[in-house]
């Protein structure tokens, strides 16, 4: 067993994106941002779960958008385009598995 920290950087700087586990075929990120901050469009040849832990984020996958907050999880097939915008400041976490 391992208690792995992810603490919450956004009182200190601004945009944060952190990795916080990789193991075998799964890794897991943090990614904090600040109001309008943005990460550009990319894919990942893994299966993605995100998951808010505050905030509100607009991701943009495959042309369409939705906002992601608390009690949400964001599925994302393999190799589907996103990008995403912070509405609100936001602490995300990142579940990548490779198949």
């Amino acid at each position: 067993m391992e208690l792995i920290a992810a603490p919450y950087h956004l009182n200190d700087k601004a945009k944060n994106i952190q990795p916080i586990l990789n193991v075998e075929k799964t890794k897991i990120i943090n990614i904090q941002l600040q109001p309008g901050e943005t990460v550009p469009e990319h894919a990942v040849d893994a299966d993605v779960a995100i998951i808010a832990r505050s905030g509100k984020v607009n991701f943009t996958v495959e042309g369409k958008t939705v906002e992601v907050s608390p009690h949400q999880v964001l599925y994302m097939a393999p190799l589907e385009k996103h990008s995403l915008a912070a509405v609100e400041a936001s602490d995300l976490m990142v579940v990548q598995t490779k198949r």
